[in-house]
C-alpha cells in the first residue's frame, strides 16, 4: 500500500513539475464551414492549435449520427472543435482563418453541399469571443473584398458532439479521396473568387 501511495504522489509530482510556470490552460473554439473534413485540415495547419475534431452542434437531438445530420433530420451543422494554446495562437487569429476559409455569404450552404446541415457559423463559449466575433464580422462588413451580405450565424454554442472516429482526420486517412472531393467540391476556386489568392 506505501509503495502505491508513493507511486502515485511521484506521478502527480512529476506532473506538476513537468508544466511550465505560469503556462496557460488550453483553449476551446467551435466553427462550422462547410465539410468538416476541410476545416479540420484548414485550422490543422494554424501554429498553436492543439487537437480538432469534426463533430456536430446546433440542432435538438442528442447523440445524432452522421447518417441522421447529413440528411438534414437534425438541425445541427457539421462543425470542428479546436483546442489551442492561447499563449501560442489567440482567438482573434482563429477568427481571422475562419473567415479566410468560409463563403460567409451563403446560409444554406457550403460550396457544392446544400442544407441547413452546412451552414455556416462561429459558436462561442464565452462572452469574450461573442464580443471578439461578432467585432470580427462588423469589422469584415466595413472592409469585405465581395459585394454580398455576410450571413453567417454567431451564437452560443450548445452540445458538440463528436462525429464518428472515421471522419476524424479524414484527408489524413485519405489523402487522395480528400483532395479529390475538395478540388471537385469548388471550395478553394471559390474562396479565391471571394478572398483572392493565398499568400502561401
Amino acid at each position: 500500500m506505501k509503495k502505491q501511495r508513493f507511486t502515485v504522489w511521484f506521478g502527480l509530482a512529476a506532473a506538476v513539475l513537468s508544466s511550465p510556470a505560469g503556462a496557460e490552460a488550453p483553449e476551446r473554439a467551435i466553427f462550422a464551414a462547410g465539410c468538416f473534413w476541410c476545416v479540420e485540415s484548414d485550422f490543422d495547419k494554424v501554429s498553436g492549435v492543439l487537437k480538432t475534431t469534426s463533430g456536430y452542434i446546433g440542432g435538438a437531438t442528442a447523440n445524432p449520427s452522421y447518417q441522421q445530420v447529413s440528411a438534414g433530420q437534425t438541425g445541427h451543422t457539421e462543425a470542428v472543435e479546436v483546442l489551442f494554446d492561447p499563449s501560442e495562437v489567440d482567438y482573434s487569429r482563429l477568427l481571422d482563418v475562419f473567415w479566410r476559409n468560409v463563403d460567409p455569404t451563403a446560409s444554406d450552404h457550403q460550396f457544392c453541399d446544400y442544407g441547413s446541415q452546412y451552414r455556416p457559423g462561429i459558436f462561442y463559449v464565452s462572452p469574450e469571443q461573442q464580443r471578439l466575433a461578432e467585432q470580427s464580422r462588423d469589422a469584415l462588413k466595413q472592409n469585405k473584398p465581395f459585394k454580398e451580405d455576410l450571413v453567417v450565424e454567431i451564437t452560443t454554442a450548445s452540445t458538440f458532439y463528436p462525429a464518428e472516429e472515421y471522419h476524424q482526420d479524414y484527408y489524413q486517412k485519405n489523402p487522395i479521396r480528400y483532395k479529390y472531393y475538395r478540388f471537385n467540391c469548388g471550395r478553394d476556386a471559390r474562396l479565391e473568387q471571394l478572398w483572392g489568392a493565398r499568400d502561401e
